[in-house]
């Protein structure tokens, strides 16, 4: 962020200067004078609908540059100017956002939601501005052009969920029957279009299909319609703070803990357990791309050193995690790129740049191991879109997120041979 020299002045006007430093653009560190920047830029939802996840991930973002610049000096020695803006989760405001950052001269951008990246996709694809998108959507790596996916998308949470389910969970004879409670945003269209695609060779019967607005109060009519079905699960695909509501009202209507119900990972986090509470959350099922905190690999002690000096109220939350990987992903680029592309043609941030980036660096970067905080990252099929392609499945009991698998490989579903795909 801007640094703001302070003096002697009122509460009213400190909180004033932080809303404002949300608000607008933000760039870390400045350029020292006589020197050219590698510029990177994030769009985040730091306000509005979505700041429970877009808060922990952008922090997450932040603070793992903070960490690549001030001590591995940044990439090959070259520092990295950081510039962000807030997407209040709007998708005007997104695509504004995503047009800033071409002209700011920032080499690639990352988007933190599917929604707002949905918003950016279009000035990113005419403009061949490529971006990095951490929790994705079938539709924006489907067919692939110039937008990546730092993970497997919330499609891909539903195969392996139901996978897992059919596997493990389901005990009856024929075929389960499966609701779906989704988003009314790309978070849910991607269950929704995965569903389509393959759940009749998995061996399910979808037999509800309930939208819901990112602000819903209440879902208990649409979980009454879904209960006049008996399925046997309900998949869930949105974000914290309606996912609670549904698992609330679903509780509510007694629906479980007797009825099986897993969650994308959009909302599987610990701002869900903490929203919900341990009783309505028990049992629930959920799919993350990430490890758990304190688990034993190599990225997790600097991670939790920051976190704890810098954000202490997102250690346990996943979406820290995805955050920090996503930076680090970011210098993996901005390395490969390095390689076979001059300095000065990268510190232009212009079309140029832009192609070098995405051909010599996105491209390049193949089985790269984000300090195994997650899946490793490939990029080098041009076809598939997705960094990483595991995931694992986790539940809540006694109001932790506990880890039931280790990998699971999340196979590629090619939408575009499907005629309903767009």
């Amino acid at each position: 962020m801007r640094h703001y020299k302070i003096g002697t002045v009122t509460a009213a006007a400190l909180v004033f200067v932080f809303i404002f430093s949300l608000l607008v653009g933000c760039t870390s560190p400045a350029t020292p004078a006589g020197t050219k920047a590698l510029k990177i830029g994030f769009s985040i939802p730091f306000t509005g609908d979505a700041k429970e996840k877009g808060q922990p991930i952008g922090q997450g973002e932040l603070d793992a540059m903070k960490y690549i610049n001030d001590e591995l000096g940044g990439v090959n020695g070259n520092k990295i100017e950081v510039v962000w803006y807030d997407t209040k989760y709007d998708s005007n405001q997104a695509t504004t956002n995503a047009k800033k950052l071409m002209s700011d001269g920032c080499l690639l951008f990352t988007v933190v939601s599917s929604k707002d990246a949905v918003a950016s996709q279009k000035v990113a694809n005419e403009n061949g501005f490529p971006g990095l998108v951490v929790f994705s959507s079938p539709s924006l790596t489907h067919p692939p052009a110039h937008v990546y996916a730092q993970l497997p998308d919330y499609g891909d949470d539903w195969a392996a969920f139901t996978k897992y389910y059919l596997q493990n969970i389901w005990k009856g004879s024929g075929k389960p029957k499966m609701a779906l409670a989704i988003a009314s945003t790309p978070t849910g269209y991607g269950v929704r279009d995965a569903a389509r695609a393959a759940a009749t060779d998995l061996g399910v019967d979808i037999v509800d299909i309930e939208e819901h607005t990112p602000t819903t109060m209440s879902e208990t009519d649409a979980l009454t319609r879904i209960q006049a079905k008996n399925p046997d699960v309900l998949f869930i695909s949105s974000t914290p703070v309606p996912t609670s509501v549904i698992l609330k009202n679903a509780y509510d209507l007694k629906m479980i803990p007797a009825l099986t119900v897993g969650c994308a990972h959009a909302s599987f986090t610990k701002a869900l357990v903490d929203l919900a509470g341990p009783t309505v959350s028990q049992g629930v099922y959920g799919v993350f791309p990430t490890v758990s905190w304190g688990d034993d690999v190599p990225g997790m002690a600097k991670m939790t050193e920051y976190a704890k000096a810098r954000h202490p109220e997102y250690i346990g939350n996943g979406d820290y995690i995805t955050g920090w990987a996503s930076s680090l992903i970011n210098a993996e680029i901005i390395k490969q790129a390095l390689k076979s592309t001059s300095l000065d043609i990268l510190t232009k941030g212009d079309a140029a740049a832009w192609k070098a980036v995405e051909n010599q660096g996105f491209l390049q970067v193949k089985g790269y191991d984000v300090q195994g905080l997650h899946g490793p990252v490939d990029f080098s099929n041009p076809l598939d879109k997705r960094g990483s392609k595991s995931v694992k499945i986790f539940q809540v009991k006694d109001g932790k997120i506990v880890s039931l698998t280790n990998w699971v490989d999340a196979p590629l579903i090619t939408y575009e041979k499907y005629d309903w795909f767009k």
